[in-house]
């Protein structure tokens, strides 16, 4: 395996990057790669010139969820090779960097955002619209609603003739 024979997972503690990890294990083998999980940690802006910013506490929580996750993930059973790594930034712009050469990037469709309408949360979203690899989206079962516009099996019947 080369050094870019990785396969990058954006980990934030949500369900979705539990999943994402998983799917990742699964996949990085039929790619010759690694699972490499990032989490990203950001100071918040609107804290900035308020509080003297606490930059260990924040890469310590961080730490904390990437631990915890892998571990919600995989138990004693996580994957050979698997490697770890705490970023300072902004996860969309801070994975599609990791992504940089990478074998593939996979993300969970939603994190811990509040906006429950949208398809594809604003990190996914970024990944797929800007990463140069692969980008897996992976949907968490229970979160995943049929939209009233899509009208498929999923969709409670629907007769056009009702409107």
């Amino acid at each position: 395996m080369d050094a870019e024979g990785k396969v990058v997972v954006g980990v934030d503690g949500s369900e979705s990057s539990i999943e994402a990890l998983r799917y990742a294990a699964r996949v990085a083998p039929a790619l010759d790669a690694r699972v490499h999980a990032v989490a990203c940690w950001h100071f918040p802006e609107m804290y900035a010139g308020y509080v003297p910013p606490d930059f260990d506490a924040f890469e310590a929580a961080a730490a904390k969820i990437l631990a915890e996750t892998i571990d919600k993930a995989f138990g004693p059973d996580a994957p050979d090779g698997l490697t770890t790594e705490l970023v300072r930034g902004p996860a969309p712009e801070k994975l599609v960097e990791a992504g940089a050469g990478a074998r593939m990037l996979v993300v969970g469709r939603r994190g811990h955002g509040g906006f429950l309408g949208l398809h594809l949360g604003s990190v996914s979203s970024a990944c797929v619209s800007h990463a140069d690899c692969p980008v897996l989206v992976v949907h968490v079962k229970e979160s995943h609603r049929p939209h009233h516009l899509w009208w498929g099996s999923k969709a409670k019947s629907h007769d056009p003739a009702k409107g």
